[in-house]
């Protein structure tokens, strides 16, 4: 590492989690520091072009990436972060892995499988599910239960979906137009949608196809797809020095640099920091170039002053995308539905834009 002498002094450098937020951070201080990145699975996956995986698995030839491949300079180490001491790491194998700096980028908490290799079969074992069914079960109404949905009534018009959402409305981390146009669209595909029910899932028998709503209802259906939110990946961090950085819904407290408030050289980014912003992946990449500078001035003793702010979005952009062509698009004074979106999000999923980001082809 000769480039790491010049330019980082041989700081230590370790990121946790390789979702959107850590990988990125990890490619950016690879060639400027001794960087580890630490996370479970062997592979960084991007994750809004997962459900077109399901029912196109070959798409995630290109979305599910192996760590290695962006990450030629660095230590990658397959494992669980188990606790955080004032200067190093352990993790769930036994390794101790001290810092200099360190980056906390766990997002939520995913049952993945440690290896690529099973993760693509996982796409397989899904999409050969949603074939063999003639009627399809979504729990869930928010972005991820939509865009399934609609990947779904447009590459298999034939089969039933039924769409059951506990809320009032489609996508309410969106507006009411955006929702409207969602419910229009997804009915002119004979999406079924049912609102204001839960479906108790703990107590289907196996092999059963009879779901029981909290309204008393009962749907048929040859499978299911849970689609509801997951918990911050954060548990683990009671435990730890920065358990009293942990607000009441398990979110790390930063600053305007993006640091732990109270931590001088412990930075977080991504869905487990307590912005007040919308959780979405552009912006956990914004997070990382910020925190990626931010680290470079530190360790090559810059003034701090100069380091970079992080502004939260109050009014990000948000796309949803309705199967391959069309697509729902909030703006901060403009809600479109159609093929515009459609074009700027659905065919490619930005998959080519990531993949350029982490510089690959």
């Amino acid at each position: 590492m000769a480039g790491t002498q010049e330019t980082g002094n041989g700081k230590k450098v370790v990121v946790i989690g390789g979702g959107v937020a850590g990988s990125l951070a990890a490619k950016s201080l690879q060639f400027v520091s001794q960087l580890t990145l630490i996370d479970p699975k062997e592979y960084f996956e991007i994750p809004w072009a997962n459900l077109r995986a399901m029912v196109e698995p070959s798409f995630a030839e290109r979305s599910v990436i192996y760590h290695k491949d962006y990450l030629t300079n660095g230590n990658i180490v397959t494992s669980k972060a188990i606790n955080v001491k004032e200067n190093e790491v352990m993790t769930a194998d036994g390794r101790s892995i001290s810092y200099d700096y360190l980056v906390i980028a766990s997002g939520h908490k995913d049952l993945f499988p440690e290896s690529r290799t099973e993760r693509l079969k996982q796409y397989q074992s899904e999409n050969e599910k949603i074939k063999s069914s003639q009627s399809v079960l979504i729990v869930g109404g928010g972005p991820t239960g939509v865009e399934l949905a609609g990947e779904i009534a447009v590459d298999f018009p034939e089969k039933k979906v039924t769409l059951v959402h506990n809320g009032s409305r489609l996508l309410e981390v969106l507006g009411p137009k955006a929702a409207k146009k969602t419910l229009d669209w997804l009915t002119s595909k004979n999406v079924e949608v049912k609102f204001n029910q839960k479906v108790n899932l703990s107590n289907l028998a196996d092999g059963s196809k009879d779901y029981k709503t909290s309204a008393g209802e009962t749907i048929k259906a040859d499978s299911h797809f849970l689609c509801i939110g997951k918990p911050l990946a954060s548990e683990w961090l009671k435990e730890t020095v920065l358990r009293d950085s942990l607000d009441e819904f398990g979110r790390l407290a930063v600053d305007a640099n993006l640091r732990i408030k109270g931590c001088k050289n412990i930075f977080a980014i991504g869905d487990i920091t307590d912005l007040k912003e919308m959780k979405q992946g552009y912006l956990a990449q914004k997070h990382s170039a910020v925190v990626a500078n931010n680290i470079k001035i530190l360790m090559s003793g810059g003034n701090e002053g100069k380091m970079s702010i992080y502004e939260p979005t109050s009014k990000a952009i948000a796309i949803v995308t309705l199967g391959r062509c069309n697509g729902v698009a909030e703006f901060p004074f403009l809600t479109l539905s159609g093929f515009i979106p459609g074009l700027i999000k659905s065919k490619d999923l930005f998959v080519g834009k990531t993949r350029k980001l982490m510089g690959l082809n």
